[in-house]
């Protein structure tokens, strides 16, 4: 474990749980001849042990007989602090060990905004941040996830990215990583053979040459790296590994239950969604499995509800089916049972009639844009009507709580889109109302409108549309303030300004690196915090 000197330091700083380690379900190996192999997420400890990726890749590493996996989070800066100060380096939970000393560090990008929290971890590890100045006996660094399917602004910290699924490609990797070091290898050898594994980019295997405007002109592939790199894709969801047991934390985390994921990809197709165009083709999971996944989570961890996840869990396409079997199995008696986002469309009543006499956690739904045109240009195929009648199901069936989830600043917008989310919100909150309560007591509404600010995110269609101006988002979210003193309605919006280095960095090329580290060395860290996050 940990050196005797953490734990001096750690009644110090807020929240010490998050450094501790020892959870129920975590894995101790013993590390002589094994890979030892820092999972890096580069956020806090409650964000990433929501993070159901981070759970899966971690219980396909340690399936392996030849290969330890062990956690490591962004320390809070009170922590980092801490151990600046006492010269001791950020470890891994599960040994203590300082994650520098590791084989291989993977880091899973998920959020533009966290891509200085990874220098900072790189520096508080003891490495060069640069890829370019770490020696053969320093660690591999790789990383994956949504946001390396633009890989180029860390391209100059991250010796390779795995693109796809994470745990179709990983234990390929691994394989490669032990057979250089039985070897031998230098660096230079191990990247050229990672080159050639299927869904991995290293990007110092690329030359990118600029026009005089800063565009890129070419990239043009050495060393034998392929020309275009594909991504990994599991075909079979059913057959591909999953957690039986869950890590359960010492301490409240964002997503503090069981989390299945039902099916990967999305059918609807909207413009602006990134997700949905990375993680195509869709692919289910059975309901026999699920209800398997969910019983043997919910024996090893305790936990009393489960997580229906998914980028869209109504479009399941044995929804019904599946919320009768874990009622009637593992989510019956004490354990509730929660789905994320409805579809916005006649077949909304029947998951509520399924769900109905359950423990109810709120309804979250996406239209996304306040009037049918906008609604239209996005490709979000859902009406009014659709809204409208899923409220009114809900409410008849006992729901009181509605989440809307909008997005402003997309392409065409008007102000009259923007008064059309007031415009429905404000029928939401009359229909409560009106619907009958069946004998029940009355109770008054709440009704959560948040609007998020578009991003204009690589591989979509909306890729190329420019984004609000700072001013023009914060005109807008002024406007919907005002137009939405509803009562029992709240708004919510997100910070302008983080939304706008959100696209700088997202759409970035290779340049953007110098602002990340300079940003780091201004004192950037924890930036999607709002707390943190520094302009």
């Amino acid at each position: 474990m940990y050196s005797e000197k953490i734990k001096e330091l750690l009644p110090r700083v807020e929240r010490p749980a998050r450094y501790t380690g020892g959870e129920l379900n975590s894995v101790i190996k013993d590390p002589a001849g094994l890979v030892r192999f820092a999972f890096a997420f580069p956020d806090v400890y409650e964000i990433g042990m929501s993070h159901l990726g981070t759970r899966l890749l971690y219980h396909v590493l340690n399936s392996r007989g030849d290969t330890w996996c062990e956690r490591v989070f962004a320390p809070w800066p009170d922590f980092e602090r801490e151990l600046r100060e006492n010269h001791l380096p950020l470890y891994a939970l599960e040994s203590g060990d300082p994650f520098g000393a590791f084989d291989i560090i993977g880091f899973t990008l998920q959020y533009e905004m966290s891509y200085t929290n990874i220098l900072n971890m790189l520096d508080l590890a003891g490495l060069p941040i640069r890829s370019a100045e770490r020696t053969a006996e320093m660690p591999l660094v790789i990383a994956g996830g949504p946001c390396a399917f633009n890989p180029e602004p860390l391209a100059a910290f991250i010796d390779c990215f795995a693109l796809g699924d994470g745990e179709e490609v990983i234990g390929e990797i691994v394989d490669v990583c032990k057979a250089a070091k039985e070897k031998g290898l230098d660096r230079p050898a191990l990247l050229r053979r990672l080159a050639q594994v299927p869904g991995v980019y290293v990007p110092s295997l690329y030359e990118v040459t600029e026009n005089p405007d800063g565009t890129v002109a070419a990239i043009t592939p050495r060393d034998g790296a392929p020309k275009r790199v594909m991504k990994r894709i599991v075909d079979d969801l059913d057959a591909a590994i999953w957690p039986e047991q869950t890590i359960v934390p010492f301490l409240d985390v964002v997503h503090d239950r069981v989390t299945l994921e039902i099916f990967r990809g999305c059918t609807r197709g909207c413009r602006f969604c990134q997700a949905g165009m990375l993680y195509r083709p869709v692919r289910e999971r059975s309901v026999e499995t699920l209800v398997r996944h969910a019983q043997s989570q919910i024996n090893s961890s305790g936990y009393d509800e489960v997580s229906l996840s998914s980028l869209s869990s109504g479009d399941y396409s044995h929804l019904p089916e599946l919320i009768r079997a874990l009622k009637d199995g593992p989510c019956g008696g004490q354990v509730s049972l929660s789905l994320p986002s409805l579809r916005l469309d006649a077949h909304a009543k029947e998951f509520m009639d399924t769900l109905e006499g359950g423990r109810r956690t709120g309804l979250t739904l996406a239209p996304e844009a306040g009037t049918q045109r906008l609604r239209d240009v996005i490709n979000k195929n859902v009406t009014e009507e659709d809204l409208i009648a899923s409220v009114r199901d809900a409410f008849a069936a006992g729901w009181d709580k509605v989440k809307l989830y909008f997005m402003i600043g997309l392409p065409t917008e008007t102000d009259e889109d923007l008064y059309g989310i007031a415009d429905l919100a404000r029928k939401v909150v009359h229909e409560y109302y009106s619907v009958p309560k069946e004998g029940r007591s009355p109770r008054t509404v709440s009704v959560s409108v948040s609007t998020s600010n578009f991003v204009p995110k690589p591989h979509t269609p909306f890729q190329w549309f420019p984004q609000d101006s700072v001013e023009e988002l914060k005109r807008k979210q002024k406007l919907l303030k005002n137009a939405l003193k509803i009562r029992g309605v709240n708004y919510s919006w997100h910070d302008a300004e983080l939304s706008h280095l959100e696209a700088v960095i997202a759409r970035g090329g290779r340049p953007v690196a110098r602002l990340l580290e300079e940003a780091w060395k201004a004192g950037c860290r924890l930036d999607s915090w709002h707390e943190h996050f520094s302009l």
